[in-house]
């Protein structure tokens, strides 16, 4: 087993890794046993009772959360020379389309999200091999394929963000940083929770949330309590 380092240990001392507590008070927890000296993730797992195997139990949307992310998101718009203009103006870092297609093929992947519009997804399905391991692949579902290119990168940088079930049955995201505030972090948290539970699939049976685990980079998981959300 690998010795626990000292700031390990602080953490640990300061709450109890088997009790689940109240969102509230995970996210108290969470940021007082964070020792990074840079502005940690605060990252959410939730456990969720499906089989991600069958098509009709797959859980994936998006949620704008109230308080974004806490980092500036790097988005890539892929579009027609006519929707160039109402990208810049949205906000987005990089626009174009050949040339960025080029340099992803070449391995360029310094970007968060990619938008695009549905005329130009026969050229962008190509990169596949590439964006999909990488969560980048545009999607309808998304809202990242869509003709209002302006809006989908207004909201993206607001902090709309993008989830999916993993093939565990887990969906892990990030919800804040550690310069968060508590209450910051319980909101978003609270947010991304309600709504995966209004995702539910009508072929889930039995406990659908499982289990919530709320961390941030290094730190040790604090469980949030389950039963307190309607479910």
């Amino acid at each position: 087993m690998a010795k626990l380092t000292k700031n390990m240990k602080q953490s640990l001392s300061k709450f109890d890794t088997v009790k689940e507590y109240q969102l509230d008070e995970a996210a108290k927890i969470v940021k007082d046993i964070t020792y990074t000296k840079f502005d940690a993730s605060i990252d959410i797992a939730i456990r969720l009772g499906v089989d991600p195997r069958k098509a009709n139990q797959m859980v994936r949307g998006t949620v704008a959360l109230p308080n974004g992310v806490g980092k500036d998101v790097r988005v890539l718009v892929l579009c027609t020379p006519d929707k160039e203009a109402e990208a810049k103006q949205a906000g987005a870092d990089y626009v174009g389309l050949d040339e960025f297609i080029d340099k992803i093929k070449n391995g360029w992947t310094d970007i968060d999200v990619i938008i695009t519009m549905p005329s130009v997804m026969g050229k962008v399905g190509a990169l596949g091999k590439v964006l999909g391991p990488r969560g980048l692949m545009p999607n309808p579902k998304s809202g990242t394929v869509t003709m209002e290119i302006g809006k989908a990168v207004t909201e993206v940088k607001a902090g709309k963000i993008d989830f999916k079930v993993d093939k565990t049955g887990i969906v892990h995201t990030t919800i804040g940083r550690a310069s968060f505030g508590a209450q910051q972090i319980a909101e978003n948290a609270n947010e991304l929770i309600q709504t995966i539970i209004k995702l539910k699939p009508s072929a889930a049976k039995g406990t659908y949330v499982k289990s919530i685990t709320i961390s941030s980079t290094m730190s040790p998981g604090v469980k949030v309590e389950p039963k307190s959300f309607v479910v």
